[in-house]
């Protein structure tokens, strides 16, 4: 659970839609084709985001034949579709579905951010092609060089927001500098905390260790006016209280999926040993509601939802196996971007943050 006075990144679906009533109206654009499981998921996900917040209208962006299949008789009223004759696999080169799928689910979901029909897009498709179709379209702001994956990993205080995720492998000290400004604008913006502590992580908190664009990072981030607190080691990411955990992509990646199997593993670790023997199944129903909550609090599908931070537009990405809690999970997401006008904020920020003289001399 999160530590008092901090907001949480998830929402039970009841508090989502008692807090629904008071949000404005936005329009957001499903690409209903991507992911593992395509339209399967994200139609039934998206029917259940519909039911509960009445101010959102959704566009599906795929077949619309497979996409009617799944809709049956369900009410759309506030939902519309939008057909498309390509799709892009989940192993697809990023250049080939750039150059070649024009008319894809993904494509025309983004299309449609940019022409203004929707204020965001989610998407569950392969994440290569997804950050490079979205750079294309939307383009970055000024000032950010590179966009970046950001995401929220769960804490001892609450959460705590990462990036970049794997979209930039190489990375200078500048691009982390970059990195660290938008993660604090976002967690600013979303989540209410006004100097949001961001840490550069590193493989020790000595001030010799690291590799000379870390440590290139650590000077730039000590002149800023963010409020750094210098290097976190792996651990920190879980049992520090921070807001921001900068990285570049490849190290990023690597710590996430990292987290992911260490958390199943000590799911189907405890899942074993209560299954030993009768004495250790007695055991198991008394810790019983413990171990739910447990599971909940570490539950990725919570989590799901990556933000694509640094573009002129709002575009999350979804877990490709996500089922249809996890992707209901990266509309709301979403619409919590757009309700915090993250593009606009972030803009203001880089600008005031990277367009300082003390910046460029020292970048």
């Amino acid at each position: 659970m999160s530590a008092p006075g901090r907001f949480s990144v998830v929402q039970s679906r009841d508090e989502r839609i008692e807090s629904s009533t008071a949000r404005p109206h936005c329009t957001i654009a499903l690409d209903a084709m991507g992911g593992d499981h395509g339209p399967q998921v994200v139609v039934p996900a998206a029917l259940r985001y519909l039911a509960d917040n009445p101010h959102v209208d959704l566009i599906l962006v795929g077949d619309e034949a497979r996409i009617l299949s799944l809709l049956g008789h369900a009410p759309r009223d506030r939902l519309r579709i939008r057909h498309t004759t390509q799709e892009v696999g989940m192993n697809e080169s990023p250049s080939k579905a750039l150059r070649g799928k024009k008319d894809s689910s993904m494509r025309v979901a983004i299309d449609l951010v940019k022409d203004g029909e929707a204020q965001a897009c989610v998407s569950a498709g392969n994440t290569g092609a997804l950050m490079a179709t979205a750079r294309f379209v939307l383009k970055t702001l000024p000032h950010i060089d590179r966009p970046a994956i950001c995401t929220a990993m769960p804490s001892l205080h609450g959460h705590t927001r990462m990036l970049d995720l794997g979209a930039n492998v190489d990375c200078t000290a500048e691009h982390l500098f970059q990195f660290a400004v938008m993660g604090s604008e976002l967690v600013a913006a979303v989540d209410g905390i006004p100097r949001p502590r961001v840490a550069l992580l590193n493989i020790g908190q000595e001030e010799i260790k690291g590799n000379e664009q870390v440590k290139q990072a650590h000077e730039l981030l000590t002149q800023s006016p963010l409020n750094y607190v210098g290097y976190v080691e792996g651990n920190g990411i879980y049992l520090d209280d921070l807001d921001v955990v900068v990285t570049d992509g490849f190290v990023g990646n690597v710590a996430l999926k990292s987290s992911e199997g260490v958390a199943k593993f000590i799911a189907h670790s405890l899942s074993a040993q209560f299954k030993r023997n009768l004495l250790t199944r007695l055991a198991g129903l008394v810790a019983l509601p413990i171990l739910k909550q447990f599971r909940r609090d570490t539950d990725p599908r919570r989590y799901n939802g990556a933000s694509l931070l640094g573009l002129r537009g709002i575009v999350v990405k979804s877990h490709g196996s996500a089922d249809e809690v996890a992707f209901e999970n990266a509309i709301y997401i979403a619409e919590k971007e757009i309700h915090a006008n993250i593009p606009q904020r972030i803009g203001d920020q880089v600008a005031r943050h990277l367009g300082t003289q003390q910046y460029r001399e020292s970048a």
